[in-house]
């Protein structure tokens, strides 16, 4: 019984390595606005298994707080996008101004499963005939793949008229139409124009129409292909969830969307 509890107490967890501890520093100090969630979805991506947990103190300690927690949506539409998500389409319209105060409109419909962006077009003047042929143009893009998607949800802009509808449903994809005045019954939507605008849009200058459409497709790009999903355990939308690459020693950062954002990869 003496030597039991005698023994020297145990050592706890092992201390986060060097490496990464500075690693999480420098994401934190290179973007300042990342909070910790975002710095631990850029190490998945890099391949560190770290827990969100682990970047907290680290940055608190280094000067940069942590992102605020967002209390997930509750009641039967937030039931219902998640027991749609595997063929569920969200689309809505947002607006852009020019440095000549010319405001601009894009329409992008997202993939709800996997988060993919598209973005169909930006115009200075849209319209219900704009909108019906940017739906045509959507789904002649899908191809086949339109088979896979069952319900799109939409706000009520008038843009979105009885001939918008019949486009999607003449694929048998089910529009539902959101109640008046309910942006938070389109969350994925409404998530990503608060990214598209934080992230690009509100940081650089437009000039024009075809300069503003090549930021949001740049844009787009990097979230579609780079920038890690909390909806996706920390994935980009084109990642494949069964592939973890392994860490490396070196990291390299490349500058996207014109410099605005940072994206980080395993060095070669």
């Amino acid at each position: 019984m003496k030597q039991k509890w005698t023994q020297p107490p145990s050592t706890g967890r092992p201390p986060l390595p060097e490496e990464i501890r500075n690693l999480i520093i420098r994401l934190g100090t290179e973007n300042p606005r990342w909070g910790f969630r975002r710095v631990h979805g850029e190490l998945r991506r890099i391949g560190h298994k770290a827990s969100p947990a682990t970047a907290r103190p680290v940055l608190r300690a280094a000067g940069p707080g942590p992102a605020p927690r967002r209390q997930p949506a509750r009641g039967k539409w937030a039931v219902f996008l998640k027991a749609q998500a595997s063929g569920l389409l969200a689309t809505d319209l947002f607006h852009v101004d020019t440095i000549s105060l010319q405001r601009l409109y894009a329409l992008f419909i997202m993939e709800v499963r996997t988060r993919t962006i598209h973005i169909l077009s930006v115009t200075a003047h849209p319209s219900a005939a704009w909108a019906t042929q940017q739906a045509r143009q959507f789904l002649w893009q899908l191809g086949d793949r339109a088979a896979e998607f069952t319900h799109i949800i939409r706000d009520r802009d008038a843009k979105f008229t009885a001939a918008f509808d019949a486009v999607l449903t003449s694929e048998d994809i089910t529009v539902a139409k959101i109640p008046p005045r309910s942006p938070n019954c389109n969350p994925h939507a409404e998530r990503f124009i608060r990214s598209a605008r934080e992230e690009c849009t509100d940081r650089v200058l437009l000039f024009d129409r075809g300069h503003a459409e090549k930021i949001l497709h740049d844009y787009a790009h990097h979230f579609n292909s780079h920038r890690p999903h909390q909806g996706r355990d920390q994935l980009a939308p084109s990642d494949n969830p069964n592939v973890i690459p392994l860490p490396t020693a070196r990291i390299k950062r490349r500058q996207a969307v014109a410099g605005l954002i940072n994206e980080y990869h395993r060095a070669s």
